[in-house]
């Protein structure tokens, strides 16, 4: 039942983020819009549109949302790869998205310093690279 869904989840989410079904709908909506007149704008004209906007955003939050799952459990294991082969990379951080909310900001503290550090480091390279490049371009 869970490979069938998948399936047909992946098959309508290809199909519904396709140009074709963006056309499609907005041909769908300016029908509706044109019908208008002929229908007097009435309460049951708008609740046509209404319907059916609601009935297809209710499916489609479940596609997406199958989507999404599946996108993430597969970038996970393949960064849990990478932290894996890589010499030097902590393991420890392989299934870190399991931790609590309060484990993973200390982790966030922790690497936005890390960050901070690092691109203070580059911009000093950058500095000495564009002091040098200044130097021997003045140099003849």
């Amino acid at each position: 039942m869970n490979e069938l869904f998948h399936k047909i989840a992946a098959k309508v989410s290809y199909f519904a983020g396709s140009p074709i079904t963006f056309i499609g709908a907005i041909f769908i909506i300016a029908v509706w819009g044109l019908s208008g007149s002929a229908f007097n704008f009435s309460d049951t004209w708008q609740l046509v549109i209404n319907t059916g906007t609601t009935i297809v955003t209710f499916l489609m939050v479940f596609l997406i949302q199958n989507t999404q799952n599946r996108d993430a459990k597969a970038f996970h294991l393949k960064l849990d790869e990478l932290l894996k082969g890589v010499k030097g990379a902590r393991a420890g951080l392989i299934d870190i998205e399991e931790l609590p909310d309060s484990e993973l900001e200390k982790f966030h503290d922790e690497f936005k310093k890390l960050h901070e550090h690092y691109a203070e480091e580059l911009a000093k390279r950058r500095q000495r690279r564009l002091k040098k490049t200044s130097v021997s371009a003045k140099t003849p």
